[in-house]
């Protein structure tokens, strides 16, 4: 097969690769709007713990189970795995309709829930299938599949009131076989237009396979994805309360700044992958968490109004006061000017706004003595925390952590070339489970704290605890591969 004939094969398995994740993506973020359109609507009677439960079962099986799909995918090839998989993960889709309880509607969630699994396929089948120094750009292009959440949040909701005119009570059960039979139709093409490949020679058992996880290298990337793509996944479902209740957005509009974070990060990962081809995925990852570091420190400041101390006045001699009201304290013959209290309207700034003022603490013919309080000072602080501001700054991380997604995925196939599926869906699986363990860890922190920027918070030590995990590890690198020059840099400090 020659050069041009090869590359042109690699390209239309990367196109099937990145449609069929992206449809993937989408029925795994099914769950998000369909439970909450069954509950809001009365169709199903469940409590908060319930539809908690209904939206987690399905990430978190996606996520755990990225590990032995990886494996499967690196022992079998991608071509096999991946048409198997859409093909599976249809038939709960088509039996979702048919779920008249809690307990059908959670099995089914968990069975559907596999196609999350098609992230560790895709890496996988498509890195075998680039050279080196293509595989930064393919693996981002394929990771724009995590568009197929918009897609959903998009259609799903027009679709189900569409189906429910007619028929409130079922119109809903429309909405799964249209997307069992998207997965059926991408299974089938997948089947029919892909050719199989795999890692040559691949004759290692599943001990051997799993060696690989006993380096830290797998764990430090899977720290880095739990934060790049396990805090995008949270944030996607936490940013619409988020902006509801601090902002008091209404659903529709924080529905749609909810977007405008997920969907530029999503796309943004190609461009991530040719930054990381270009630049080294080590170098794009210290701009990544270094602005992970610097936007989170931004949002971790809350909107807020803070009543301190301020500037008080005092005597500055000794004697008897001979005079009080609310401008002006006389000791003796001194007169001491007080500043009253100017109500300022609250304005939406950028910038926080300060209100100073005195209050008088002592009464006409008391003693004084020198440098005692007269007048305290109270100084008020209104920060409004500038929402567009605010959602400017959201959008930026998101961007970042969309390009970081991809600089993850480019050092998988170089430092572990025959094991891309096992390291790839460990890396995944740790990312996946940020997703799902996202949302409770920022629940039980705005619970804790009774602070919505609290999450943020959360945010910065983990950029700042992967930002110096990774220097740590580079210099230490740097110091066994050179030593000599380490110890010459070390001398002239």
């Amino acid at each position: 097969m020659s050069a041009t004939n090869s590359l042109s094969l690699s390209h239309r398995i990367l196109f099937l690769n990145t449609l069929a994740f992206t449809v993937c993506f989408a029925c795994w973020t099914l769950n998000g709007v369909l439970v909450t359109f069954l509950v809001d609507n009365g169709i199903f009677k469940w409590d908060v713990v319930q539809v908690g439960w209904l939206l987690g079962i399905p990430i978190l099986t996606g996520s755990v189970m990225r590990l032995p799909i990886g494996m499967l995918t690196d022992k079998f090839g991608g071509k096999y795995v991946f048409s198997l998989l859409l093909l599976l993960c249809s038939i709960p889709l088509f039996l979702l309709p048919y779920a008249d309880s809690f307990f059908m509607f959670a099995l089914l969630s968990f069975f559907f829930g596999m196609v999350g699994t098609s992230f560790a396929v895709g890496i996988g089948f498509t890195s075998i299938w680039y050279p080196k120094e293509w595989q930064g750009r393919a693996l981002g292009i394929f990771g724009m599949g995590n568009a197929g959440a918009a897609i959903t949040t998009f259609m799903a909701p027009s679709l189900l009131n569409e189906f429910s005119i007619d028929d409130p009570q079922n119109g809903w059960k429309l909405l799964p076989i249209i997307y069992g039979t998207a997965l059926v139709v991408i299974g089938i093409v997948f089947l029919l237009f892909t050719k199989n490949k795999k890692i040559e020679n691949q004759t290692k058992s599943v001990p051997q396979m799993l060696q690989s996880l006993k380096n830290t290298r797998v764990w430090r990337f899977g720290a880095y994805y739990f934060l790049v793509f396990g805090c995008f996944v949270a944030y996607s479902q936490w940013l619409l309360p988020n902006f509801m209740n601090v902002y008091q957005t209404s659903l529709v509009m924080g529905g749609m700044f909810a977007t405008m974070f997920s969907l530029p990060s999503g796309v943004i990962r190609a461009f991530g992958g040719y930054l990381s081809d270009k630049f080294g995925a080590r170098k794009v990852m210290y701009w990544v968490l270094g602005s992970s570091v610097i936007l989170s420190s931004l949002l971790m400041i809350p909107k807020m109004d803070i009543t301190t101390s301020g500037p008080g006045v005092m005597a500055t001699k000794k004697g008897i006061i001979t005079a009080v009201s609310n401008t002006l304290v006389k000791v003796g013959e001194k007169e001491f000017p007080i500043n009253l209290k100017v109500n300022k309207p609250l304005k939406n700034t950028v910038f926080p706004t300060r209100n100073s003022w005195q209050e008088v603490v002592v009464n006409q013919n008391q003693e004084v003595k020198k440098k005692e309080l007269i007048a305290k000072g109270v100084t008020a602080i209104h920060f409004s925390a500038n929402m567009w501001v605010y959602l400017i700054l959201v959008i930026l991380i998101g961007i970042s952590w969309g390009i970081g997604k991809a600089a993850v995925y480019k050092h998988i196939p170089e430092y572990f070339p025959t094991e891309v599926g096992v390291v790839g869906g460990m890396v995944g699986m740790i990312g996946g489970l940020g997703g799902f363990f996202g949302p409770i860890i920022f629940g039980y922190l705005l619970t804790t704290t009774g602070i919505w920027s609290s999450s943020w918070i959360f945010i910065l030590l983990l950029s700042a605890a992967c930002l110096i995990w990774m220097h740590i590890t580079v210099t230490k690198i740097m110091n066994e591969k050179q030593p000599v020059l380490s110890k010459e840099m070390d001398r002239k400090k």
